[in-house]
């Protein structure tokens, strides 16, 4: 690449980059809305999980700028946010659904809808459950508020010598994110825009404890942090809730589909046959219809 040339990927993603400083960190997002001045419009509020960023939600801002103001976070580690060591930030759950609360205050953000994907809907409930009356809606999309199963693939990427070489050296749980939780190949330009926040061993520390902190057992320390988030469902059972599904999922698996919809049984459902865990990537114009009708109020119930 040519100097001051942009990587090939920036094009995809052409929003004005916004900081949130506090604790001596930059908390990276983009807020799109045209036009400015409409500040009664609701807001869509867009959180990533791992080993993602907002970049994944590139398509739904140009989609839904011109009615709402979409506003989409990187977690600090992650996308565009500063990138602290361990020993500076401790990149734990608890800390992370402190951030966003932060955020959302500091924004005085109301009449949100919540749109989260993978560690999103943990991070995003539990930053709902500290204010609930500031969440109108939310749109989730293959993740979890609750403890679950976990593949085998993950937990040895929780082995401590195995997972801090193969996620942080060899960027393996990167790599495998674009190829096994895919249902189609993603091309090569939106690859590297996934791909390029972490490009170095420091720069891939969160995604290394994005999934140490996964609970296992009741004593991992953020076990009681999800529990808090998973008894704070029902608050939320008669707020509109629309579930979309990569059904091919393996991870996040339809099991997960199930279990929010006794949570929230008056739900809207949009089950994918055919994408994985990347439904944004495998499947966007059947997410964004899914949304929109969501959002209208016009898609209607389907038996579960």
């Amino acid at each position: 690449m040519k100097k001051n040339e942009q990587p090939v990927w920036r094009s995809l993603y052409p929003f004005e980059s916004r900081y949130f400083n506090w604790d001596g960190l930059r908390y990276h997002y983009v807020d799109e809305m045209r036009p400015r001045n409409a500040k009664d419009r609701q807001t869509l509020l867009m959180v990533h999980g791992n080993p993602t960023w907002s970049f994944m939600f590139r398509n739904l801002i140009t989609a839904f700028r011109d009615r709402y103001r979409c506003i989409a976070i990187d977690h600090i580690g992650c996308g565009l946010s500063d990138k602290p060591s361990e020993k500076e930030y401790p990149f734990s759950l608890e800390r992370r659904i402190g951030d966003l609360s932060r955020f959302v205050e500091h924004l005085d953000l109301r009449n949100i809808t919540l749109i989260a994907h993978d560690w999103g809907g943990a991070i995003g409930i539990g930053t709902a459950e500290r204010f609930p009356d500031r969440f109108d809606r939310f749109v989730l999309m293959n993740t979890s508020a609750f403890s679950g199963e976990c593949p085998l693939r993950i937990k040895v990427c929780k082995l401590p010598l195995f997972g801090r070489l193969a996620i942080q050296g060899l960027n393996l749980f990167s790599l495998g994110t674009m190829t096994m939780a895919a249902a189609k190949h993603i091309p090569k330009e939106v690859r590297a825009g996934y791909f390029a926040p972490y490009n170095t061993w420091a720069n891939r520390t969160a995604v290394k404890r994005f999934v140490q902190d996964i609970p296992l057992t009741p004593g991992h320390p953020a076990f009681q942090t999800l529990q808090t988030i998973e008894n704070a469902l029902p608050m939320f059972r008669h707020k509109p809730v629309c579930l979309i599904w990569g059904m091919l999922d393996w991870c996040f698996s339809p099991k997960f589909l199930k279990r929010f919809i006794q949570f929230f049984p008056e739900a809207v459902v949009r089950r994918l046959d055919n994408a994985h865990h990347l439904v944004l990537e495998d499947t966007p114009e059947e997410v964004l219809s899914a949304i929109e009708q969501f959002l209208a109020g016009t898609e209607a119930i389907q038996p579960h």
